[in-house]
């Protein structure tokens, strides 16, 4: 599933061969090797201290690698930091917002410390991409948290970035500035902007990342894209209804991995939902029998991910 990157592919505009960071005796980071293509929303998923933050932070220059090289747009990271910094956008995940500037004044700052002198039409139009316009006057203490995160996206969106590293940028949000925030980032993706995003949420990573990387214990222990990791490393899917079919008849198929009888439910464990439900539908017809209160429930995402690192929480 995972294989060795090509440090040298013009469309990987992220390579990472071989990266270690230790913190005293604490290995954060554990030879990681992975690529970033060009146009793609890639995604880190973890356990709290798994080493994501840490990845992140070595990719945007803010700290510095023990072992093993990167490259971001095609140039090493330890010695080209400051040019790197100038072509990426980051959102951390806590964004300090200057208390005293509103809105408009926030994002003007932003755009003369990258030496852009913006007029006020076009900083007007970028609030507007981000849905702040009608908050230009405001500030920060009367946003929302979901204003809030919008700003921060803002802002590190004033250069123009290539890449975007987002850490963990919907925490705390509710469902609908979730959603918000979804679309802005899929947006950058349109715009042929690199997206490398961290996040708790197996749903966001399921919904935004053509792929998925797990981390645990600092190493990459997955790499592929959602649905690849959910086919190859989520488990089986299960099936049930409260028609009465014999268990005997499931003996057959080899997609069925148990068939039992649960109350007044039959439920069964299967490998392959599509054989397995017409094989259920055919063997209902052949018993003169109406299936009821039929529920499939296939694995996802979060499957994937305790299989990999378990359910314990870490300290």
């Amino acid at each position: 599933m995972m294989s060795t990157p090509r440090i040298q592919d013009p469309e990987n505009v992220i390579q990472v061969k071989n990266l270690s960071k230790s913190f005293g005796s604490v290995v954060a980071v554990n030879d990681m090797s992975f690529c970033v293509k060009k146009g793609e929303i890639f995604g880190f998923l973890g356990p709290n201290g798994a080493g994501k933050t840490t990845t992140l932070s070595i990719l945007e220059g803010l700290r510095k690698l023990d072992r093993g090289r990167v490259r971001v747009l095609g140039m090493d990271i330890d010695k080209n930091a400051k040019t790197i910094k100038s072509q990426i956008g980051v959102q951390l995940q806590g964004t300090s917002l200057l208390p005293d500037l509103t809105v408009f004044e926030q994002v003007q700052l932003f755009s003369r410390l990258y030496g852009y002198q913006h007029n006020r039409p076009e900083i007007m139009s970028f609030l507007e991409r981000v849905g702040l316009d009608t908050k230009a006057a405001a500030l920060p203490d009367h946003l929302s948290g979901g204003q809030k995160q919008r700003l921060a996206l803002a802002l590190a969106l004033v250069n123009q970035p290539k890449i975007v590293f987002l850490d963990e940028p919907t925490t705390g949000l509710d469902p609908q500035s979730r959603r918000v925030l979804w679309d802005l980032i899929r947006e950058l993706c349109d715009q042929d902007k690199t997206v490398v995003i961290t996040t708790h949420y197996m749903e966001e990573a399921e919904a935004l990342c053509h792929r998925v990387g797990i981390i645990d214990h600092g190493r990459l222990v997955a790499l592929d894209t959602p649905g690849n990791l959910i086919t190859n490393l989520a488990g089986v899917s299960s099936i049930t209804t409260s028609v009465n079919l014999p268990l005997d008849e499931f003996q057959q198929l080899p997609t069925v991995i148990q068939a039992q009888h649960d109350g007044y439910k039959l439920s069964i464990q299967t490998r392959d939902v599509a054989v397995t439900l017409r094989f259920i539908l055919d063997l209902a017809q052949k018993h003169c029998l109406s299936l009821n209160d039929l529920h499939i429930q296939q694995p996802n995402l979060e499957d994937v991910f305790l299989n990999l690192t378990g359910n314990r929480i870490r300290n």
